[in-house]
C-alpha cells in the first residue's frame, strides 16, 4: 500500500499522557474460565502460576479471575476468556505463556491504532512570532541597508 493510501496521523499522547503523570490505558484485567474444560488448561495454569508475577509488575492493573461454569456454552465447560474494560477477546486453547504474553502486551499498549506517524514531532500550540533566520536578533539597520563594503 502507498503512503497516500495508507492512513496516517500526527504525533499525539493519549489523554496528554506525560504532561501530568503518566495514566495507564489498561485499567482492568478479567479471565473468565471453566474448572474443568481443556480449552481453559492454559487459563488455569496462568492463575496458578503467573497471575501474581503479572500483578507484582503492573500494580495499577486489577486483576479478577472467575472459575464460571457455562460462559458461552450452555451446558458446562465454555470458552475461556480475557475480559479487560476497554477490549476483549478469547483465549480458548492458549497456553499459559501465551496468556502472559497477550496480558502484558495490552498492559503496555496506549490503546491507539497502529498507524503510520506523519512527523515525529507536533504541537498544539505553534509560534505565532515567527520561524528563526540568521537576523534575527540582529539590528535592523542591517536588513535595511546591509553591510557597508570599504572600497579598496
Amino acid at each position: 500500500m502507498t503512503g497516500r493510501g495508507s492512513p496516517s496521523r500526527f504525533l499525539t499522547a493519549v489523554l496528554h499522557n506525560g504532561v501530568g503523570r503518566y495514566v495507564r490505558q489498561l485499567q482492568r484485567l478479567q479471565l473468565l474460565f471453566s474448572p474443568t474444560a481443556a480449552d481453559a488448561r492454559g487459563a488455569r495454569q496462568f492463575v496458578e502460576e503467573a497471575a501474581q508475577d503479572f500483578a507484582r509488575q503492573h500494580p495499577d492493573v486489577v486483576l479478577y479471575y472467575c472459575e464460571c461454569w457455562g460462559l458461552w456454552e450452555g451446558d458446562g465447560g465454555g470458552l475461556p476468556a480475557l475480559a479487560l474494560l476497554w477490549d476483549g477477546g478469547l483465549i480458548a486453547s492458549k497456553t499459559s505463556e501465551e496468556i502472559v504474553q497477550l496480558a502484558t502486551k495490552l498492559a503496555n499498549q496506549s490503546g491507539l491504532d497502529i498507524i503510520r506517524i506523519r512527523k515525529p514531532f507536533h504541537t498544539d500550540n505553534p509560534s505565532v512570532q515567527g520561524q528563526w533566520h540568521p537576523l534575527t536578533n540582529k539590528p535592523s539597520i542591517l536588513t535595511v541597508q546591509g553591510p557597508r563594503l570599504q572600497p579598496q
